[in-house]
C-alpha cells in the first residue's frame, strides 16, 4: 500500500515536485487524445477551467459544464462565453441532444466523484456522435485500499474484491474506486468500444522526487519516460486510471 495521506494522493497535499509531475503527463495525455481537427468538446472535468482551456487552445469549440451547486459553493465568476469556451450550468446533460459532440473529457476523477457513473456514462455516449470519443479519469482500487486502511477500515477492505467499493474521504465525500475491468465494464455496458484503459502514472512519488531533486530539467524526461511506458490494463499500480472509449 502507499505510505502517503489521503490528502496527498488526492492531489491537494503538499507532494509538489510529484503533481507537478502528474499535471504535466495529464496535459501530454490530453494533448496526444484530443481530435486533430476542430472539433466540439464537452468537458465534464468538475469545472477547474484547465482541461477546457487546453482544449481551447488546440483550436476547438469546448462546452464547460458546471455543477450548478458547485459554482455557488466555489462563489466562481458569472457564467459567460469566453473565445472558443462556453461555459454552462447544469445538474446532467439533457441539454445536449444525441449526437451532438465529437468528444467527451470526464477528467480529473470526474466519474468517481458521480457515485451513478452508470448513468452519466450512457449520457456521454448518447451526446457522442458515431465515432465521437471520451476520455474518462477514475481513482483506482489503490488508491481506495490506500485510504481505507489509513482509517483502519480493515473488514472493508477484506470486502472489495469483484464489488462496487465506495470509499469515504476524510473530507466527508466519498468516491467510487474501478479496477481496470470494472472501467471497461462501464464503458462496454454504455454501448462504447475501449481504445485503452492504463494508470495515469506508474513513476513513484520518491522516485520522481528523487530525480528532480537531483536534476530539475529532468521533468519533460519524466513525462516521456512515463507516457512511453504504456502499460495497458495493469490498476495494481497508480492512483488513478484513465480509459478511452469510442462510440461506434
Amino acid at each position: 500500500m502507499l505510505p502517503i495521506p489521503a490528502e496527498e494522493l488526492n492531489g491537494s497535499g503538499t507532494l509538489g515536485p510529484y503533481w507537478t509531475f502528474y499535471r504535466a503527463v495529464a496535459a501530454e495525455q490530453l494533448s496526444r487524445w484530443l481530435p486533430s481537427e476542430p472539433s466540439t468538446i464537452l468537458d465534464l472535468s468538475r469545472g477547474h477551467g484547465r482541461w477546457s482551456a487546453q482544449a481551447a487552445r488546440g483550436g476547438h469549440r469546448v462546452i464547460e459544464m458546471i455543477d450548478f451547486r458547485k459554482t455557488l459553493e466555489d462563489g466562481q465568476p458569472p457564467l459567460r462565453d469566453a473565445g472558443k469556451t462556453r461555459r454552462v450550468r447544469a445538474d446532467d446533460l439533457r441539454f445536449l441532444p444525441d449526437g451532438s459532440v465529437d468528444a467527451v473529457m470526464a477528467e480529473d476523477r470526474a466519474m468517481s466523484l458521480e457515485l451513478m457513473a452508470e448513468s452519466a456514462v450512457s449520457d456521454i455516449a448518447r451526446v457522442l456522435r458515431p465515432g465521437g470519443r471520451a476520455l474518462i479519469c477514475v481513482d483506482s482500487l489503490v488508491l481506495g485500499m490506500a485510504i481505507l486502511a489509513e482509517q483502519n477500515y480493515w473488514a472493508h477492505l477484506r470486502q472489495t474484491t469483484g464489488e462496487v467499493m465506495l470509499v469515504p474521504w476524510p473530507d466527508g465525500s466519498i468516491t467510487r474506486c474501478f479496477s481496470g475491468a470494472q472501467l471497461r465494464e462501464l464503458l462496454t455496458d454504455a454501448g462504447l468500444e475501449v481504445e485503452w484503459v492504463r494508470p495515469r502514472t506508474v513513476l513513484s512519488p520518491s522516485t520522481v522526487d528523487h530525480v528532480l531533486a537531483s536534476d530539475p530539467r529532468a521533468l519533460n524526461w519524466l513525462v516521456r519516460t512515463e507516457l512511453e511506458a504504456h502499460p495497458d490494463d495493469d490498476d495494481t499500480v497508480g492512483i488513478h486510471l484513465v480509459a478511452s472509449a469510442r462510440r461506434p
